[in-house]
């Protein structure tokens, strides 16, 4: 793997919490970042603040609101028009499982229910649009920001329309995201394009563990120091379709390991982002 220096590294949700974290141990390394949020106002200040931390002026902020597929796939396209090499791809963004006044369940843009949409859906899409340039660029990783909270998934009710929580929501969008990596695994050649997850840390002082009322347990230092691991360890060179719990190989729910279960969201989730079959 190239040295962080010599990489261009997409991360979403690199506003708050360990995304921005993230994106500015990434910047201090060299790294030239594309930085994504759903805000202008907190972009401009985010790269302001890395700037002033890092020094680091190799940044470019990237907006889209990853609950609309059609800004998933804008932001797909300036992505690539802005630049001909993508070394490593963080599927960070998310939505936790209670937003502020959350009043229960509730839909992306294009009417599907909204972590399954943002949590899942968008990192699917923009990896899936994104491959080409990153095949391009290999050696390249992808990186799927996960979690410890999995369930499985009901293929009957996928939307949640029948017993709805924030928590089940959450967990099986999580648990897709991990479906998705290994199948991108078997998918792709290890040499080139290399693809894992993580759970980064629990509870980490995020606005997302605030909003969900949860007293944080891990620091961002931890999260980020695991996910930074999967980005730039040589060590990882090749490896790829691996669940981490921190630094550590863990197994996940079940039904990740079940090929049929892959299928049917695979083929799902093509028919819900307008893709042709990938395979």
């Amino acid at each position: 793997m190239r040295p962080l220096a010599e990489q261009t590294i997409l991360v979403t949700g690199a506003t708050d919490g360990h995304g921005r974290a993230l994106a500015t141990e990434l910047a201090a390394a060299g790294a030239s970042l594309l930085i994504h949020g759903r805000s202008d106002d907190r972009g401009r200040q985010t790269i302001a603040a890395i700037e002033a931390a890092t020094g680091n002026t190799r940044l470019r902020w990237l907006r889209a609101d990853l609950a609309s597929l059609d800004e998933v796939r804008g932001l797909a396209r300036d992505v690539m028009a802005g630049t001909d090499r993508l070394h490593a791809v963080v599927n960070n963004a998310g939505v936790g499982t209670t937003l502020p006044g959350d009043a229960g369940r509730a839909e992306s843009a294009d009417g599907y229910e909204l972590r399954f949409a943002v949590n899942y859906l968008a990192g699917y899409l923009l990896t899936r649009l994104l491959l080409p340039l990153m095949g391009r660029s290999s050696p390249a990783r992808i990186v799927n920001v996960s979690s410890a909270g999995q369930e499985a998934i009901d293929f009957d009710d996928v939307m949640l329309e029948h017993g709805y929580s924030g928590g089940r929501a959450y967990c099986q969008s999580k648990l897709a995201q991990i479906m998705f990596t290994f199948d991108l695994a078997e998918e792709l050649d290890a040499g080139k394009v290399t693809a894992n997850c993580l759970h980064p840390a629990t509870y980490m002082p995020t606005t997302m563990v605030r909003d969900s009322g949860v007293e944080p347990i891990s620091s961002l230092e931890q999260g980020v120091g695991a996910t930074l691991r999967l980005l730039a360890d040589p060590g990882l060179d090749g490896v790829s379709g691996r669940y981490f719990n921190g630094r550590t190989p863990a197994t996940p729910d079940p039904q990740a390991a079940d090929p049929a279960a892959r299928r049917r969201l695979r083929v799902l989730s093509d028919e819900l982002c307008g893709l042709a079959p990938a395979g």
